[in-house]
């Protein structure tokens, strides 16, 4: 409680020192003590204490703001003496003042480094005659205080008596406002008031609604304190009745509970540590109210640790035969990535302790990443759990909630680990790259734990709380472009790539995988519908453009669909779905390959080879040279890369001005536009300099390239061509387009090894170390390679 006192006749002058204060509105007689720490309000106060120590306290309106503006004050305040002050050890002080005026603030004189500013008194009215009412007002405020005070159990008799003996209903006003805690607003409208009846009026009005508050404030306290009485009764009746039942051999739900708790956990196979965490916290559980919100909380956790499968293991499957045969008869093709699982399974069989590979499956959407996992699973006799990645931004749903959230749960590890009962499955994240961060966590930081063999013996689930061994699982991982991956997690995986599929392969699957699975799932027998190869050859080259199967699966079931609906009216079939009427099922053709397009075989025209997260891709690219000024137009919406490739692309040719056979200004009068179409898509990167450059020199010379032909490299200023990534991925892309010549880097010779052998038989690869060697091959000049890297037949 504030004290106060009396007020002496002291002058004011009219300009004064100022300082803000905070959650609290001064109110006249008041002596309070303040801690002043802004070096604002220490200098305010040090030039009141240096003069007459009276300074001008304003309450600011938002009080989490350190540095008020004059905006953020309110006008009208207290004039103050300061009484006493004290340094605090950090550096602040801790000063006492005593109202002595109120005021407002006329103007502020200065603003640094403290405010000063010139203030007017105000002075409240004159209560002419104490009447009835008045009287009456004041006694209610009288008795209401009381009973706020009582209900609080803050009652004083000294304060009391104080309050009794104040004759003036201002005083009382501003005395009992003061300790009503009510908002700023509230009390600085009690503080602007000026007539004494008024205001009291107001704190009468604001103690009857806070009297109505500890009322019914009050009642709660005693309603929870009658629960609490009542809780412990009917615990301890319930302790007695519990040892009464047991001395009669009888049992309750609860020690039956208790009881099946500890049966399964001892029939529970776990470490020791764990074993000893579940009977602590059964022993907790036993001890306490059945009701209360904390039995609840341990009963969940011992339900997980109970359920967690510690040391329950499946058996593998090491029939090498046997898995071979179970991966050909799931997959078409994938050699590599069968090669690599074969080779684990091998390794498991010699070495039964040998930790489980973090395999990365790194490939465009369709290819059969997800699918493979599945395979590997059923090939080795191990239980099978997806986890998706994709935009995951919360730590905790890889690591869990710590139980002392509501509502908090193990994370998505433990929790898969669970569903499938055994302690080895093969656990597949997919859409990694795709993984999120934000405020409460990153959760690919936390997979570098989780994905760790030298670390993942000990994982720690933030729920568990207790180490949990994860070497024995098989982590295989999916994401359709490494770039995004981050560079710590990206190095603790075996990175294996899965490219698109050629023609061939596509029919193929087609046939054994698609085709059966969409006669299935439409309700149509295999004698329903006839299609041979070459209808789904011309499917997959007319209907769809992708590296993998997912759209030639649609337009299979397209095909199903309207069979199904002529069989379901009546139809018996079969029928034949040709090349000549698959229109009528699948409607006009929505691509069309590049074999069949007019060859544009003009100068500056060349064809490029783009790698994007869907595979590969081709890209043309046209130069056009006009009279001007020496500027390089670029469209297309090319990254900065590709703009800086377009520079260097120049830079050569300009370089080349002899063998082109122009002038040296001649660079100078033209202006040169480079345009790549599909000017909507965004594209980027290095590997189209070559062919920037070759398209370049093509429309100097006004000379056509070769047909059926495409290039990939990264070019420098001197000419030097530079290595590139997905050569694979560029090369289906290429003989999609039905080009079967490719200009490629010297260092990527290496990498031809990758594409597979009835591709490289229909394809002619230049490896080349400069762009006069580019040059020279894609113009059909003398001197360019006669012996391309080819594989024989």
């Amino acid at each position: 409680m504030d004290d106060f006192a009396s007020n002496e006749e002291v002058e004011i002058p009219e300009v004064l020192p100022m300082m803000a204060v905070r959650d609290v509105v001064i109110f006249n007689y008041m002596i309070i003590p303040l801690f002043v720490g802004r070096p604002g309000s220490v200098e305010a106060v040090n030039e009141a204490l240096n003069s007459n120590k009276l300074i001008m306290l304003v309450t600011q309106k938002d009080a989490t703001k350190d540095d008020p503006k004059e905006e953020d004050l309110y006008n009208i305040g207290m004039v103050c003496m300061v009484m006493r002050t004290l340094k605090m050890p950090d550096g602040r002080l801790k000063v006492l003042v005593q109202a002595m005026s109120k005021a407002s603030i006329k103007e502020f004189i200065r603003t640094d480094p403290s405010y000063q500013v010139s203030v007017e008194v105000i002075e409240d009215l004159e209560v002419e005659e104490v009447t009835v009412e008045v009287e009456a007002l004041m006694r209610t405020v009288r008795e209401r205080t009381e009973k706020i005070m009582s209900l609080r159990g803050i009652l004083s008799a000294d304060l009391m008596m104080i309050i009794n003996n104040i004759e003036e209903p201002g005083r009382l006003a501003d005395l009992v406002g003061s300790n009503l805690r009510l908002k700023i607003v509230e009390s600085q409208a009690i503080l602007e008031e000026t007539d004494p009846v008024r205001r009291l009026e107001l704190v009468n009005e604001l103690l009857s609604k806070e009297l109505e508050v500890s009322t019914v404030q009050a009642k709660i306290q005693n309603d929870a304190k009658e629960e609490m009485s009542r809780s412990q009764r009917e615990y301890y009746l319930r302790e007695q009745l519990h040892a009464l039942q047991k001395e009669l051999g009888d049992t309750d739900e609860r020690a039956q509970e208790i009881e099946e708790l500890e049966a399964k956990l001892k029939k529970t196979r776990m470490p020791k540590d764990v074993r000893k965490e579940a009977k602590k916290q059964l022993s907790r559980m036993e001890m306490m109210h059945p009701d209360s919100s904390e039995a609840t909380i341990i009963r969940t956790y011992i339900d997980w640790i109970l359920d967690v499968p510690w040391q329950k293991s499946t058996k593998d499957k090491l029939d090498l035969v046997e898995a071979k045969k179970v991966l050909d008869e799931d997959h078409y093709g994938l050699e590599r990535v069968k090669e690599r699982i074969l080779e684990y399974l091998a390794v498991r069989k010699l070495n039964k302790e040998t930790k489980g590979p973090i395999l990365c499956f790194v490939g465009p959407p369709g290819v059969g990443k997800t699918s493979l996992g599945q395979s590997i699973a059923r090939a080795m006799g191990r239980k099978f759990h997806r986890l998706s990645l994709g935009g995951m931004r919360d730590e905790a749903e890889i690591r869990g909630h710590r139980r002392t959230y509501i509502g908090a749960m193990p994370g998505r590890i433990v929790q898969g680990l669970k569903t499938v009962g055994s302690n080895n499955p093969i656990f597949m994240m997919d859409e990694i790259d795709k993984i999120g961060s934000d405020y409460r966590g990153d959760p690919s930081s936390a997979l570098l734990e989780v994905l760790d063999p030298e670390q993942n013996f000990e994982f720690s689930d933030h729920y568990l709380n207790l180490p949990l061994d994860l070497s024995k699982v098989m982590f295989i991982t999916t994401a359709n472009m490494s770039d995004t991956i981050p560079g710590p997690l990206l190095d603790r995986m075996e990175v294996i790539r899965l490219s698109g599929y050629t023609l061939e392969e596509k029919t193929v699957i087609s046939r054994k995988y698609l085709l059966p699975r969409q006669l299935k799932e439409n309700g149509l027998r295999p004698t329903h519908l006839r299609i041979n190869d070459e209808t789904l050859k011309f499917i997959v080259t007319h209907y769809t453009y992708e590296a993998g199967l997912r759209n030639l699966e649609r337009e299979i079931g397209k095909v199903c669909r309207k069979v199904a609906r002529k069989v379901a009216e009546g139809g018996r079939g079969p029928y034949t779905v040709s090349a000549r009427n698959v229109d009528k099922y699948l409607g006009p053709p929505k691509t069309i390959p590049e074999s069949e397009l007019e060859k544009l075989e003009q100068p500056g025209l060349v064809t490029g080879l783009a790698w994007t997260e869907v595979g590969g891709e081709i890209l043309q690219i046209e130069v056009n040279l006009m009279p001007g000024k020496g500027k390089l137009i670029l469209t297309g919406q090319l990254g900065d890369v590709m703009k800086e490739s377009a520079q260097a692309a120049l830079t050569y040719c300009r370089s080349r001005s002899e063998e082109l056979k122009v002038t040296n200004d001649y660079f100078d009068k033209v202006d040169i536009h480079i345009h790549v179409p599909a000017g909507a898509i965004p594209k980027d990167g290095p590997s189209a300099g070559i062919t920037m450059a070759t398209a370049l020199y093509s429309a100097i010379t006004d000379e056509r390239v070769v047909s059926k032909l495409a290039m990939t490299g990264e070019v420098t200023l001197r000419g030097r061509v530079l290595p590139i990534g997905g050569l694979k991925e560029k090369a289906l892309a290429a003989l999609r387009a039905d080009i079967n010549r490719v200009i490629i880097p010297e260092q990527n010779k290496k990498d031809l090894v990758e594409i597979p052998d009835d591709i490289r038989k229909q394809m002619e690869f230049y490896p080349v170390k400069d762009m006069d060697e580019v040059v020279r091959i894609a113009l059909g000049r003398k001197g360019g390679k006669k012996n391309p890297t080819k594989r024989k037949k």
